[in-house]
């Protein structure tokens, strides 16, 4: 009766990967013809000390060359795929065989692959990067990066101290003139992050445009447009929630960067920047979504923006149609960034996870 191993897989989009459980492995014959692997090695496996084999046959083409290591505890093998791509399963058949798992040490999803390549490229650029800039020299590039992280940092970091301060002093009192004594420094810090999306469009920092983009535009909407053309809005305390929640976060994610301009870390920043935003980016959003409600009355009572129709029509479309889509927008974009972000923490985490491996 033949015996059969273990074997764990997983893929990259050009390699196969097979873990075969066989401790302290000898004679081992490893062949791939016609898509089918065949497996035969000495081994203490499953049964004990035997002789093992399997076969199995590919989903799609690999190319015939195999490689293979034996280690004190099991054998290692790569197979490379003769087209580029990612397989929907290992084998023909849709039912796997009993001895066929995955290998979760190495497994990833078709995203994570991506992001891993993208990742390694960048591993290398910075390394290229190392072997041609001589050392103590800053790039233009770099210090434009720093000084722009620095300002931003020192902007939302003078006014969450600003604010917890007046909080502590006054009490509910300072919920009532956020406006007054924060917004010139908010309207800056906001004006100046469009250089953000900037940055991203033409490959400054390696991040998403789009939910860039969204997060940009999303908070100057709410401080031009809510918070800035409605002096209504000036007093209400649901100002003082977006300005400290927008700034909670900021006060983490600008040092971080200003570290990674120099490939410089410290791990309590760099947990705090991928973790703080779970609650508060949320809790940002559902402030920024209070202040757009409360400001739809007042828009509707002034007119301001609103578009004039045909007498046919009605006399005018009131501001306050585009701030209910906009509320919609709102929670979609929630979705989007926060999905995004969440993509960024497990990626980092995970990276670091297997580097201390």
């Amino acid at each position: 009766m033949t015996l059969t191993p273990l074997v764990y897989w997983a893929q990259r989009h050009e390699d196969i990967y097979l873990r075969v459980e066989l401790t302290d492995a000898q004679n081992i014959d490893v062949q791939v013809h016609d898509k089918v692997l065949q497996f035969r090695a000495q081994g203490h496996g499953a049964k004990g000390q035997n002789e093992y084999e399997f076969s199995l046959e590919f989903l799609l083409p690999v190319k015939p060359e195999v490689s293979h290591k034996s280690t004190q505890r099991q054998v290692n093998v790569v197979v490379r795929k003769e087209k580029r791509g990612w397989w929907e399963r290992l084998v023909v058949q849709e039912r796997k065989p009993v001895f066929l798992a995955p290998d979760f040490d190495r497994w990833l999803e078709e995203s994570d692959a991506e992001m891993e390549i993208r990742e390694k490229e960048e591993k290398r650029n910075r390394l290229r990067s190392a072997r041609h800039n001589e050392p103590g020299f800053v790039s233009l590039k770099t210090g434009y990066l720093f000084a722009y992280n620095l300002v931003q940092f020192l902007g939302f970091s003078w006014i969450f101290v600003n604010m917890t301060v007046r909080l502590f002093i006054f009490g509910k009192d300072s919920l009532y003139d956020t406006f007054h004594t924060i917004s010139d420094v908010m309207f800056f810090c906001q004006t100046l992050a469009a250089v953000e999306v900037l940055n991203a469009a033409f490959g400054m920092v390696r991040t998403g445009v789009v939910p860039t983009f969204i997060q940009v535009v999303g908070r100057n909407f709410i401080l031009f447009i809510i918070f800035g053309t409605l002096d209504e809005m000036h007093n209400q305390p649901v100002v003082f929630f977006v300005f400290y929640l927008w700034s909670a976060i900021e006060i983490f994610r600008y040092p971080f960067y200003m570290l990674g301009c120099f490939d410089t870390e410290w791990k309590t920043l760099t947990w705090l920047r991928y973790t703080v935003w779970i609650p508060l980016y949320p809790l940002g959003v559902l402030a920024e979504a209070f202040a757009v409600i409360q400001a739809i009355p007042i828009f509707d009572k002034n007119q301001l923006f609103s578009v004039p129709l045909p007498k046919a029509l009605g006399s005018s479309l009131s501001f306050s149609y585009v701030l209910q889509g906009y509320l919609i927008l709102m929670f979609l974009g929630l979705f989007i960034n926060f999905r995004h972000l969440y993509k960024q923490r497990k990626r980092r985490f995970r990276t670091k996870k297997r580097k201390a491996n």
